[in-house]
């Protein structure tokens, strides 16, 4: 389809005379039309990919490049005086995910597409999201992030299907957004919504009634779970979610041949953590409602479903009480007691049982015993869960357990957000890179190369320049491009360990008081949400955005050292943030990131990383080498120790560490209390001192030798130029389309 051509139609105006609403909404039905030429595979046996949330990210763009169309848009835009980027503006962003769960299962679909994959991926159509974070007297509040508008990505189908609770039905109702894969075909993200709910119950933030299933159950993406109510209504979600799904993939495998005991012939399910885990009993009830006998359903599931674990963190491994199914899902209880009563008969073990002795319900449980395979996300994270967390199942289901290392659609993360490195590494390597990331590896070639290097550095003031510009257009920030961003952006919670960073800029801050100035000056920028019910992320937030307001506004320090909060992170401004960084903070403490996938985007950029030996930090250090990275901390090994043994004792850090005690101490300093809450800073200075349960201090000392080392070899610019380099040759094996393709030869044997 002709643009001009679309606005002729449409509006009757020639390019340059319309708005760029009106040119954004005529790219929208372009890029659908295209996108429905590039028909799906229709293979026999199809992957269905479900997961509580799809940070997808604003689309235009990356479908205009998958499509191929995206340099004729632009230079068309451009030669009537239009800009693309401004054209982007005016898309608002989907609000259908949170982190990296959500951004991982955006990169998988958009590789099963480029692959040429039979897929879809099956979620939620969540009308605000998570929450649209404000700041407000230095600290985060939370209100809707409505994205649906008349005209979008979604397309209504007629699909619905009836969805069962205690006491009462709801009617899902399916839509779908076009998964454009990389010169290849098409494939769905469906996405099921109820035509009963009500935005207009949200009042005071995000404050609803949690108890009006019919009108809240599509509204936020992970609701308040501090009460009863708010846990009651993410089991309602879940089974709404995985219901709706578990209906579809039967109605399609029907319509394509099976007879559904040949199911695994014609589905693999996988299970994105352990929100869709209700999708095993309701699979087998709807078998049991056709006829198949209930043992001859297990088997058929558990051949059918395939599960992938995101954490060790015990509070992110669900654990339902029963009494929450009974409440909302009763007609799946006697199936869950049924699979757990096979679990007991056949293993003596209380730590495989699948009902616990308090009666709650271990979802990770029942993805375990019953699916074909399970998987791990880095390969630090897969051995731990083999040798410590999962180490009961992994005796008796060794051959279920794998590693699949995360992957990202780098094609979003450089040919989409970096167009200029973009066009460099093509001018270097040729073009074949952006459909096989390994080709990469070529500019390894140019590390010894003066010129290539000072493109690098060039290319990488660019980006920054681009930042500040769109800082201070879009949040009226003030920033230095000649300064080292050293950026931490990722969801806050205290394993990320946010806390460490602040403790490190308050140590800085009273050095350079003290009359220690840095030869260059740092700009720290973070960018988080905190979930409204967790006090001490939210108390971490209100201390770093209180250091900015400190920090910034003092004129000793702030040519030196500056701190930026980015309000209501999200992947619109992470595409201006990662191709700017310096630095990648990667500094969750060893053990407990699962993988990371920022890493992977910031590595792809030109950025160093400095971090932890944990998650895909392992197999960064393991291509790069020890001279192109910073790692600092204790091992895995260590931490794993200290937890086993209980022999941290945090205060005794704060005791006997001349800097730690005077980083904590100014935490509830008077400076500090001038323009902070009293209430949050004492909180968390106690929740420091006395538990420090990610074990801050240990790491302190040498995360501050680490940092310090980089921000001096950041000053020799054509040897961090060299280290720059060699990040983005080998970040090709962090591809989504590497890590879907394994998934696909050990796991899901598409054709």
């Amino acid at each position: 389809m002709n643009l001009q051509n679309v606005l002729n139609d449409k509006y009757g105006k020639s390019i340059k005379d319309c708005s760029n609403e009106e040119i954004y909404y005529s790219l929208l039905e372009i890029v659908k039309s295209e996108a429905a030429k590039k028909v799906s595979n229709n293979d026999k046996k199809k992957i269905y990919y479900i997961s509580a949330e799809f940070l997808i990210g604003k689309l235009l763009s990356n479908n205009l490049i998958n499509l191929g169309i995206y340099d004729e848009i632009k230079t068309i835009l451009a030669e009537n005086g239009k800009d693309i980027c401004e054209i982007e503006e005016v898309e608002p962003e989907p609000s259908l995910g949170n982190g990296g769960l959500g951004r991982l299962a955006a990169c998988f679909l958009d590789s099963i597409a480029t692959l040429g994959l039979n897929g879809s991926g099956i979620g939620i159509n969540y009308h605000y999201g998570l929450f649209k974070q404000k700041f407000k007297d230095n600290l985060q509040t939370e209100e809707p992030n409505p994205w649906i508008e008349e005209k979008s990505w979604l397309t209504k189908t007629d699909k619905t299907y009836t969805i069962n609770f205690r006491g009462m039905s709801v009617k899902s109702r399916m839509y779908d957004i076009d998964v454009t894969g990389y010169d290849n075909c098409t494939n769905k993200l469906h996405l099921f919504d109820i035509e009963t709910v009500d935005e207009s119950i949200v009042e005071d933030g995000i404050s609803f009634d949690k108890e009006d299933i019919e009108k809240n159950l599509t509204l936020f993406l992970y609701p308040d779970d501090s009460d009863d109510a708010g846990r009651l209504l993410r089991v309602y979600q879940q089974y709404f979610m995985v219901s709706s799904g578990a209906q579809l993939i039967l109605e399609e495998c029907i319509a394509n041949g099976s007879n559904l005991y040949d199911l695994p012939d014609y589905a693999a399910i996988q299970i994105n953590d352990t929100h869709p885990t209700m999708v095993i009993p309701e699979l087998i009830r709807l078998l049991c409602e056709r006829g198949i006998e209930l043992d001859d359903a297990i088997n058929i599931v558990s051949r059918t479903c395939a599960y992938t674990n995101h954490t060790i963190l015990a509070e992110a491994l669900e654990k339902w009480p029963i009494s929450y199914l009974n409440k909302a899902v009763p007609q799946l209880v006697p199936i869950i007691e049924i699979l757990d009563d096979k679990v007991r008969r056949k293993f003596d073990n209380e730590k495989l049982a699948i009902i616990d002795k308090d009666d709650r319900v271990h979802m990770a449980h029942i993805c375990i015993h019953y699916s074909y395979s399970v998987n791990g996300v880095a390969s630090l994270h897969t051995d731990i869960l083999k040798e410590t967390e999962l180490s009961d199942f992994y005796k008796i289901y060794p051959d279920k357990f794998n590693n699949k290392t995360n992957g990202i659609t780098f094609r979003r993360w450089l040919l989409h957000c970096n167009p200029e490195l973009t066009k460099f590494i093509t001018s270097l390597i040729g073009n074949e890179f952006k459909r096989n990331a390994d080709e990469l590896k070529k500019l390894a070639e140019f590390a010894d190369d003066e010129k290539v290097l000072k493109k690098l550095l060039d290319i990488k003031l660019n980006c920054k320049k681009d930042l500040c510009e769109y800082l201070k257009r879009t949040q009226n920030l003030d920033i230095s491009y000649d300064s080292i961003f050293d950026i931490q952006i990722k969801r806050l919670h205290e394993y990320k360990r946010q806390q460490l960073n602040a403790l490190y800029i308050i140590h800085k801050y009273l050095e350079i008081k003290a009359g220690k100035k840095p030869s260059t000056p740092i700009t720290a920028i973070f960018g988080a949400k905190a979930a409204p019910a967790y006090i001490i992320a939210q108390d971490i937030i209100h201390l770093i955005l209180c250091l900015q307001e400190i920090i910034n506004n003092d004129p000793e320090v702030s040519p030196y050292l500056k701190v930026v909060m980015i309000e209501n992170y999200n992947v619109t401004n992470a595409e201006h943030l990662i191709p700017a960084c310096d630095i990648s903070e990667q500094i969750s403490l060893a053990s407990k990131e699962a993988s990371g996938t920022g890493n992977m985007k910031f590595m792809l950029n030109g950025a160093v990383t400095l971090g932890t030996e944990d998650g895909a930090n392992v197999e960064i250090h393991d291509l790069v080498g020890d001279d192109n990275i910073y790692i600092f901390g204790d091992s895995s090994e260590t931490v794993v120790k200290r937890y086993a043994d209980s022999s941290y004792d945090a205060s005794s850090y704060y005791e006997e560490n001349e800097d730690i005690k005077a980083a904590v101490d100014f935490i509830t300093s008077e400076k500090l209390l001038e323009v902070g809450s009293e209430e949050h800073l004492t909180r968390l200075q106690k929740e420091l001192i006395n538990k420090d349960w990610f074990m801050t201090f240990p790491d302190f000392d040498d995360y501050i030798e680490k940092k310090d080392m980089a921000f001096k070899d950041y000053e020799d610019r054509l040897t961090w130029a060299r280290k720059m380099l060699i990040n983005i040759s080998q970040a090709g094996y962090f591809s989504s389309d590497r890590t879907i393709a394994e998934y696909n030869r050990d796991i899901w044997h598409l054709d």
